[in-house]
């Protein structure tokens, strides 16, 4: 072979390798960054969720112990989210989900509470004083594993 068309060949070779590389290198940086991105959304979504979903069961919980259930409908925004968060969350979180609300519902159907007896209750430190607290701690694995994979 004639040694300027070996060159020639060479160079070019050496060119759509280059120019491969760099596709390449920028197509897998692009599509890591929008994984990354699309999951960043997820969590700040779930968080959102989750946050909500504590702020009204907290105000139910509350309730609960000095009220009877009068009005259904006051149960109705603690459902709204808990269907929100079927949608999207693992099976660990939607479980603690579901039984806070059987226990705020339990306990509406229960003898109300003296603000002693609450007082009591809150100072045991037993882990029924805090409902919530097992579904906040399901969240935060959730949460920390979507971040792991980040």
């Amino acid at each position: 072979m004639d040694p300027a068309i070996v060159s020639a060949m060479a160079a070019v070779f050496g060119s759509l390798v280059g120019g491969s590389a760099t596709v390449a290198t920028a197509w897998v940086t692009q599509s890591t960054l929008s994984k990354r991105e699309l999951l960043g959304a997820e969590i700040r979504t779930r968080q959102t969720l989750y946050a909500e979903f504590i702020r009204e069961c907290s105000k139910l919980v509350v309730d609960s112990f000095t009220h009877t259930l009068d009005k259904p409908e006051t149960l109705l925004p603690v459902y709204e989210v808990l269907n929100r968060i079927r949608l999207c969350a693992s099976d660990a979180v939607l479980a603690e989900a579901e039984r806070i609300l059987a226990t705020i519902t339990e306990q509406y159907f229960s003898p109300n509470l003296t603000v002693d007896e609450i007082r009591a209750l809150v100072r045991s430190g037993k882990a029924d004083a805090d409902p919530l607290r097992r579904f906040g701690e399901a969240c935060r694995v959730e949460l920390k594993s979507m971040r792991g994979a980040m």
